[in-house]
């Protein structure tokens, strides 16, 4: 009998450990499948956090946002403008492009050919219509001290123009943000399926678009040379580099950079020392001391 219970013990000891083993290499499995799809779990969106509180955008809204802030940066205006402009988007349009609206109203502002506005192929573009918004706001005689509803209102003459008061909390998030107040306050991300072609050289000069001519962009593009001083062949870039004279006008960069990555195909933004990466975009931006702060790295 006392044989027979140590044989008995023994299997059980063996079948245990078989088990354990088992249940290891299932959770290993599972754990391997769901770092696998969790890029595509997420889908795809951006999220806003700034001590103001936080906002949810989709990626539409967020490159909208950051051409809201990239045109007032090119215009040199207060923050208090790109405020009132992200509550006049937000009731407008939600900070889409609308292809349309009330009568001939289109793009991000609603703004109507038939009141002098333009055409509505420029009022399509957002950097355009942005701008345009912005002439007329400057015009508006102490803009800056006006209630944001009234200062709004004065520029769209719009049917009710209370109704832009309800958006000044999520507006001066928005400016906080996007304006670069505050660093690393907007990440974004979308599955791998969702990732186009590398076009960095149209992003880049998309970026000036919006941001003017005195963004300047370095190429780290190496050059070779004969005797002659001929240039013969040429390295392709891992990155290009805008420099910034300001964090605050770094991060208005890169977060533009961020929200643009998608459709561009930028796998890598860093600035001050952090860094954001398409791979790992729900994660947000990660530490990294190497990230330079007079310049913003675009790969």
């Amino acid at each position: 009998m006392a044989a027979s219970a140590r044989l008995s013990g023994r299997h059980l000891w063996r079948w245990t450990a078989v088990a354990l083993v088992i249940v290891v290499a299932i959770g290993v499995g599972v754990y391997a499948l769901l770092h696998r799809v969790r890029p595509f779990v997420y889908g795809s969106g951006c999220a806003v956090r700034t001590t103001l509180g936080t906002k949810p955008l989709d990626l539409e809204q967020a490159a909208n946002s950051a051409t809201i802030a990239a045109v007032a940066f090119r215009k040199n205006l207060p923050e208090r403008a790109a405020v009132i402009a992200y509550a006049t988007a937000l009731q407008e349009s939600h900070l889409r492009n609308l292809p349309g609206g009330d009568r001939d109203s289109v793009g991000m502002f609603q703004q109507r050919p038939s009141q002098g506005w333009g055409s509505p192929e420029k009022l399509r573009d957002p950097v355009q219509s942005t701008s345009k918004f912005f002439d007329a706001l400057v015009k508006v005689k102490d803009y800056l001290d006006r209630d944001l509803h009234d200062a709004a209102q004065k520029v769209q003459r719009s049917a009710d123009g209370t109704a832009y008061a309800q958006h000044e909390p999520d507006g001066k998030i928005l400016a906080r943000a996007f304006t670069g107040r505050q660093g690393a306050a907007v990440h974004c991300w979308y599955p791998p399926d969702d990732r186009t072609a590398p076009r960095r050289p149209e992003a880049l000069r998309e970026m000036r678009r919006n941001f003017g001519a005195r963004l300047q962009v370095d190429s780290p593009l190496a050059m070779l040379r004969t005797n002659e001083n001929r240039a013969v062949t040429a390295t392709k870039p891992s990155a290009d580099a805008v420099r910034v004279t300001s964090t605050r006008t770094g991060w208005a960069v890169a977060l533009w950079a961020v929200t643009h990555a998608q459709p561009y195909g930028l796998t890598e933004i860093r600035h001050a020392r952090k860094r954001w990466t398409a791979d790992k975009g729900h994660e947000g931006w990660q530490e990294d001391k190497t990230a330079p702060t007079d310049r913003v790295l675009i790969k």
